[in-house]
C-alpha cells in the first residue's frame, strides 16, 4: 500500500501533467477561421433583421413584397433584398409625410 507521502507526490505529478496538457492543447489548437458575412438569410433571420415577426416575414415573401430565392427545399432572402425592401418602405413613408 502507498504511503501518504507517495500519494501526495503522485497527486502533484498528476496536477503538473494536467497543467502541461491544458497549455499544450491551447498552443496546438488552430485559431478559428472567421466566417465571411452571410449573403443569404432564412426568412426568420430576415424578419429579425427587419424587426418584424416570423409570420409577417413569411407573408411578405408570399406576396412578393420581399424578394426570396429557393435553394432546393429551402427559402432564403438576400441581404440586398432586405435592404431594398427597407429602402422602399422608407421612401414610401417619406412620400406620405410630404403629402
Amino acid at each position: 500500500m502507498a504511503t501518504a507521502n507517495e500519494i501526495a507526490q503522485l497527486a502533484a505529478s498528476l496536477a503538473q501533467l494536467a497543467e502541461r496538457l491544458a497549455t499544450h492543447d491551447d498552443d496546438r489548437r488552430p485559431a478559428p477561421r472567421p466566417l465571411p458575412p452571410r449573403v443569404l438569410l432564412t426568412v426568420e433571420e430576415a424578419g429579425e433583421r427587419l424587426g418584424i415577426g416570423r409570420t409577417t416575414a413569411y407573408s411578405l415573401v408570399r406576396s412578393g413584397a420581399l424578394e426570396s430565392v429557393r435553394i432546393g427545399r429551402l427559402r432564403r432572402i438576400s441581404v440586398s433584398a432586405i435592404d431594398a425592401f427597407a429602402a422602399r418602405l422608407i421612401a414610401g413613408s417619406a412620400g406620405e409625410a410630404a403629402a
